[in-house]
């Protein structure tokens, strides 16, 4: 028997986007296998990643349409779904509007359907009230790095050159846990004699390998870095000749930065002084550093303002734009970049054009055939639209998202989507916001198609079809094209995912994310291209292409005069600060096992094993305090609801805060208690930071 080919793809979940092989199995089932010719992993794989062929499996996942009927969701062909669909968003529309009709989409699906999705409402819907799940994962970093640089991409440089650097402040990041692979950068980093900065509330897997751990109370990472950046200025230690030369707005931020100084941070978060200074010295001796955050800072009611003043601490001491040096936003979802650089953000076009902008609004226009005039403008972000589901929002279409335990205040938002007059939802298995949907959709996934991601590098990927999806499944994109043509729009929605990636690539040109030197070949030949790649349209046959650009900033930033800007921030207190009434401060995050809603990873045996449920972690003092032993079920209670779990006790977490990990449905749901106030900018919302109490759960009556 001739052996069966294995074919080279990309991992379905972290924005690592780790490189490995599919191989169809003769009796049946899929193998994971290393790939170590791609440099971010070099066959490194975490147990999700390993395990990852389980939910191509049909005892898991979806293989048929289902419709509800008789208050239950019963299996159904495809036509009738389809037709079930558009009859009512169409005849919604004719009674409504077309902003009663909403469009929800997700940092998972690739560059091709997140392109789709936002062309199929804005041109076949009509509606403006589009966003996706990545509003609640990386929005901050997005709106402080346009800020500061011109231009977002979560890492400005490869993954390769951290090694390299002399000294990383990691910020919010359980990199050990969130994305396992990228931790052996952070090892060499070590063993060339450079050092790691942690900064967590909860000495974490990550935390112990720091040099330094700095645990600040939840929500005063802004002051932290604003106290530092005092140290910096005090100490003497700016780089004048840089700030002259290469930013703006420094002596506004420097202004406000000395009035924090550092016993005043001390109070406020938590961080003794020497320990502030000893910050300052590791990152400052060195010739090169780099700060890079993650959703600690970022999922904040200030968030943008937070991860702003940690790149006044890059740019102060002329840490951007130079070699090995920088600020970088580690991206969580597995396309987390590519899925705001092309349409399905309530405030954007292809290319990260801005879609109040009238040049990118013609642009985009004249690709789509359409009079820019017709575009809708801005709609609401991620959780305004979901909270206004069921009032001006009366029908959803949701692609690859499960709100009903990823947003906040997940019970509010679970009863605005139970209110909606129609609700459809396309996804790989059966979620807890499909179990609530008219219609759900059986969609194909990772290894069952071809498609395009964008790593938290800015790397371009190409994942490749190795295995022949069950009869019953449809790709997004066919769903889309169908319904374009059920709507009345029969061309411009093409079911290949390299179709739409052409179109994709003249929609980008010219953009902050130009695209259009790219290709499917590419791809496949170069491992990944960086963007920006644009195409040089009146380059000769012989001329080489565009090599992509692994770098930003070396030469200017992306601003109208080429400098950064440094942005004048303070310190504010967090939106739900503890009170007698609610004492302590909740955080939520991840565990190395599950993936964020858990949808998937909680129908792997091997994951829900090492990680079969929710906990409560909590320091011995506060334990002792409320009763609680380990193993001990115990409420926490927030203003917006209750969730129940066994106690963790633990020294690794600070006494005047709690932890749960937010992968789980139910009674231990972590986002019934999460805040949901918003930051003026990014309209990110208060994850990690919420007043809440504790007590041990009495007898049942």
């Amino acid at each position: 028997m001739e052996p069966i080919a294995s074919t080279p793809t990309h991992c379905p979940y972290c924005a690592l986007q780790c490189g490995m092989n599919v191989t169809p199995l003769p009796q049946g089932g899929v193998e994971v296998t290393e790939r170590t010719d791609f440099p971010v992993n070099r066959g490194a794989l975490c147990g999700k990643g390993r395990t990852a062929a389980e939910v191509l499996s049909p005892a898991v996942r979806l293989t048929s349409p289902l419709v509800r009927s008789g208050g239950r969701l019963v299996e159904a062909g495809w036509a009738e779904a389809l037709d079930r669909i558009a009859e009512r968003l169409g005849s919604i529309r004719q009674e409504y509007g077309a902003d009663a009709l909403g469009v929800f989409g997700g940092g998972g699906l690739t560059n091709e359907k997140a392109y789709t999705l936002g062309k199929f409402a804005r041109v076949v819907l009509g509606t403006s009230q589009i966003d996706y799940n990545g509003r609640f994962c990386m929005s901050s970093a997005a709106a402080a790095g346009t800020k500061a640089f011109g231009l977002d991409r979560g890492l400005p440089f490869p993954l390769e050159d951290i090694p390299k650097t002399g000294c990383v402040i990691l910020v919010g990041s359980n990199l050990a846990e969130t994305m396992p692979p990228s931790l052996r950068f952070f090892t060499e980093l070590r063993e060339n004699g450079g050092t790691l900065i942690v900064v967590d509330p909860r000495r974490t897997r990550t935390a112990e390998q720091a040099d330094l751990h700095l645990a600040p109370r939840p929500g005063t990472d802004l002051a932290l870095a604003l106290g530092l950046l005092h140290l910096v200025v005090a100490e003497g230690r700016t780089d004048e000749e840089y700030i002259q030369e290469r930013t703006t707005g420094w002596e506004q931020a420097r202004a406000v930065a000395m009035a924090h100084w550092p016993e005043h941070v001390e109070r406020i978060t938590g961080v003794s002084v020497p320990e502030l200074r000893e910050a300052v010295r590791l990152f400052c001796e060195p010739e090169s550093a780099m700060v890079l955050t993650a959703r600690g800072p970022e999922q904040q009611s200030k968030g943008t303002d937070t991860v702003g003043a940690w790149i006044n601490l890059c740019l102060a001491t002329g840490r951007a734009g130079r070699p090995l040096s920088g600020y970088g936003c580690l991206t969580g979802q597995g396309n987390g970049q590519g899925g705001r650089e092309h349409g399905q953000k309530a405030d954007q076009l292809p290319g990260y054009r801005k879609l109040d902008d009238p040049e990118a609004r013609r642009h985009v226009a004249e690709v789509w055939g359409v009079d820019p005039d017709a575009l809708p403008g801005p709609g609401r972000s991620a959780y305004e639209l979901l909270d206004a589901l069921g009032g001006d929002i009366r029908a959803l279409l949701l692609m690859g998202s499960n709100p009903v335990v990823s947003a906040p205040r997940a019970a509010h938002v679970e009863e605005r989507l139970k209110s909606l007059g129609f609700l459809a939802v396309c996804d790989v298995v059966l979620s807890e916001t499909a179990e609530l949907a008219d219609v759900v959709l059986p969609v194909t996934q990772w290894a069952e198609e071809r498609g395009t991601t964008t790593s938290l590098e800015g790397r371009v990927l190409l994942r490749r079809q190795a295995i022949t999806p069950p009869p019953g499944a449809r790709s997004d994109l066919y769903v889309l094209h169908e319904l374009a043509a059920r709507l009345g729009v029969e061309k411009g929605f093409p079911t290949d995912a390299e179709e739409v990636f052409e179109e994709l690539r003249r929609a980008s040109a010219g953009g902050p994310a130009d695209y259009s030197g790219i290709t499917y070949g590419r791809l496949a030949e170069e491992n990944g291209v960086f963007w920006p790649c644009p195409r040089n349209a009146d380059a000769e046959a012989d001329q080489p292409a565009h090599p992509g650009t692994p770098r930003l900033f070396l030469d200017r930033f992306a601003t109208q005069d080429g400098r950064a800007r440094f942005v004048a921030v303070a310190h504010r207190a967090t939106a739900e600060e503890p009170d007698a009434e609610y004492p302590l401060l909740l955080t939520t995050g991840r565990v190395v096992a599950q993936y964020q809603s858990g949808a998937q990873t909680r129908r792997v045996t091997e994951l829900n094993t090492a990680a079969p449920g929710p906990f409560v972690e909590l320091h011995p003092r506060l334990a002792a305090r409320i009763g609680a032993a380990e193993g001990d079920p115990v409420a926490v209670t927030s203003r917006r609801g209750r969730a129940t779990a066994p106690a963790r006790i633990t020294s690794a977490i600070r006494p005047d805060t709690v932890f749960m990990p937010f992968h789980w449905p139910g009674e231990g749901r972590a986002n019934t208690l999460t805040n949901p106030a918003l930051d003026p900018t990014s309209r990110m919302p208060e994850f990690k930071s919420c007043a809440v109490r504790v007590e041990v759960v009495g007898p049942q009556q």
